[in-house]
């Protein structure tokens, strides 16, 4: 508190104000599941019923066979034929990489969020802050035929006094600086100032009979149009010079007269197009968000490297572009800062939220960057990539070592019954208790010597998934096959050393 008193002002009807939208699009917004997670599901739910029909199956036969298998034996034999494996690995799998986020100061609030990001299609960013350093500066002022400079100077400076933007003090300083106008008392009597927001796209002063305005420079041009004026096709020439050269212009009016441009500039960070360079490398389609109009964000969307942009764009707008780029089956990610920003934020498969945004934002995404540096999304999803290619390897290994196991099991159990099975029983495991009560041993751990891969994680190379496919086949696939046949035979002989079967 500053003072002794607070003062509210309502300045639309209940449930049609800016945050009452927003809390609205913010409900309605649903993320989807990941192709991977999708598919994962599905792999693990059949392999499950797979087994279970199998283990069921064994039942009759053994009592057709007179072999001695208890219900017991069945449900051992079943809990290490399932799956198991690369379910008891997926949280631990999850959890290292949200923890790999933590060292990069990027907060996490789930596995599946980091998942999400290495699965990432298209990435939307926000222009200001982001792509550019932000804080646009006016770097001059350009008057319109038969206007002098000074009253230009003075009409931006009354539209901005009361605009607490980076770009409206920049305004004030500049015609401070360059034309000699200092500041000036304001008398909210005979001034009334009006904010700008996001549907007439304008902001201004209404002084002892004058009606001045400061904005966009079509939202400037249909307030002097509606008041009886026009838009001069000199001073539209050069908002469009500016707009062609990466500048965002605006207009300034007095009444139904516009007066001139105001010229401001903002500045693409250094390094950001070898960024999305790198990004294009992945497969990842960069979007650029911004409030500018199409020439001015063209401009910058050419000169930073991004693959589109959405220009004049509102938080439907935003929202509406995420809801159709997953309409077409792609992964989208985001990041904002803004509450402007929480709808989409909370649509997106990955919302990266800035630490120094409001807490609207950080609430409606699945990631807070601790750093508030939206360029790390690079780093994101690296991680996401590397936390896919773990979880890939692992079930690539997890598949092949349970079906490994039930090869190497199934012909101890029935080799007395059926001496025909003798060729396919390898391992002369002691007795078909103790092959079962190897695979459960074997099975507890394999878990356990997995969990240190599972923590580290596999290294992210970006090869393409034709060559990983490989790789993993080839590593963990074969060694997946082989390591059941080692390791229960093993067990099985510590076993029957120590008497135990």
């Amino acid at each position: 508190m500053l003072s002794d008193r607070i003062v509210i002002r309502v300045s639309v009807d209940p449930g049609e104000s800016f945050l009452d939208r927003m809390i609205a699009l913010v409900e309605g917004a649903e993320r989807q599941k990941t192709p991977n997670e999708i598919a994962l599901h599905i792999l693990l739910v059949g392999l499950t019923i797979v087994f279970l029909f199998a283990c069921v199956t064994l039942v009759p036969l053994a009592k057709y066979s007179s072999i001695n298998l208890s219900a017991t034996a069945i449900v051992a034999l079943l809990v290490c034929l399932i799956p198991t494996t690369i379910g008891g690995l997926l949280s631990a799998i999850g959890i290292a990489g949200m923890d790999r986020l933590l060292r990069k100061n990027v907060l996490a609030m789930s596995g599946r969020a980091v998942e999400a990001a290495g699965d990432v299609d298209t990435l939307l960013l926000d222009k200001t802050g982001t792509i550019t350093l932000g804080n646009r500066m006016a770097t001059e002022i350009l008057p319109a035929p038969g206007v002098k400079i000074e009253d230009l100077a003075d009409a931006a400076q009354l539209a901005s006094l009361a605009d607490e933007t980076p770009e409206g003090r920049s305004i004030v300083v500049l015609a401070k600086e360059r034309y000699g106008l200092r500041g000036r008392e304001v008398d909210h009597g005979e001034h009334t100032f009006i904010a700008f927001t996001a549907q007439t796209r304008m902001s201004g002063c209404d002084i002892s009979g004058r009606i001045i305005r400061k904005g966009a420079v079509d939202a400037v041009a249909k307030h002097v149009t509606a008041l009886g004026g026009a838009l001069p096709a000199e001073t539209e020439a050069v908002a469009a010079r500016i707009g062609d050269s990466g500048g965002t212009p605006l207009a300034v009016s007095d009444g139904a007269r516009v007066l001139g441009i105001v010229h401001l500039k903002d500045v693409v960070k250094g390094g950001i197009k070898e960024r999305f360079d790198r990004f294009r490398a992945m497969g990842i389609r960069t979007v650029m968000i911004t409030g500018d109009n199409p020439r001015t964000a063209g401009a910058i969307a050419r000169e930073a490297g991004v693959d589109d942009f959405l220009a004049e764009a509102t938080p439907e707008a935003k929202m509406r572009l995420i809801k159709e780029e997953q309409a077409k089956g792609k992964l989208v990610a985001m990041t904002g800062d803004g509450t402007n920003d929480a709808p989409a934020l909370a649509q997106a498969d990955v919302g990266v939220a800035m630490n120094t945004g409001t807490q609207a934002a950080k609430e409606a995404g699945n990631m807070v960057d601790l750093d508030s540096n939206p360029t790390k999304l690079l780093e994101v999803v690296e991680v996401g990539k590397q936390l896919l290619m773990t979880r890939g390897t692992l079930t690539t290994f997890s598949i092949a070592n349970d079906v490994a196991k039930y090869f190497a099991i199934l012909p101890a159990l029935f080799v007395a019954a059926y001496p025909e099975l003798a060729p396919l029983d390898v391992m002369h495991l002691a007795s078909p208790f103790s092959a079962i009560l190897s695979a459960v041993i074997f099975n507890a751990i394999i878990i356990v010597l997995l969990i240190p891969l599972a923590l580290k994680g596999v290294k992210y190379r970006p090869i393409g998934a034709a060559a990983v496919l490989r790789r993993s086949l080839l590593i963990y696939g074969v060694g997946g096959v082989i390591a059941p046949f080692i390791g229960i035979k093993l067990v099985d002989l510590v076993l029957s050393a120590m008497g135990v079967v």
